[in-house]
């Protein structure tokens, strides 16, 4: 019903940023909220941040604050993640998820998911 395509992942220095991108596609008016979560090998998937398509309220794990913004062009169906002053702890497999719920904060809260995006971090 939901297709989710992210974009933008790759290779770049620590203190770098990267811009990340997920269109939407398909039965769209079920979703109430995207968001970002990833992936390091090894580990468990973890949330990174949300986004409200309605109001545009935002919600973020500790570890980005202030570094990550997560924003949403509903016209375009897409949602962006900004990621500056990158860390080598950000390397991860990044994915974009769609929920039907509000300002989803944990990975089972999510219905819909992309095929992820690598973003590498070098130290």
């Amino acid at each position: 019903q939901v297709q989710l395509v992210e974009s933008g992942g790759g290779l770049v220095q620590a203190g770098g940023s990267l811009r990340l991108s997920c269109a939407a596609s398909g039965r769209t008016v079920s979703i109430v909220t995207m968001g970002w979560l990833r992936q390091a090998p090894g580990k468990e998937r973890e949330f990174v941040t949300s986004i409200s398509l309605s109001s545009g309220n935002t919600y973020y794990t500790d570890p980005v604050k202030g570094r990550f913004t997560i924003s949403r062009d509903n016209a375009k169906n897409t949602v962006y993640l900004q990621m500056n002053s990158l860390k080598s702890e950000d390397t991860a497999t990044y994915y974009c998820a769609a929920a039907r719920s509000v300002l989803v904060r944990m990975r089972s809260g999510y219905d819909y998911w992309g095929q992820g995006t690598q973003v590498t971090v070098s130290s």
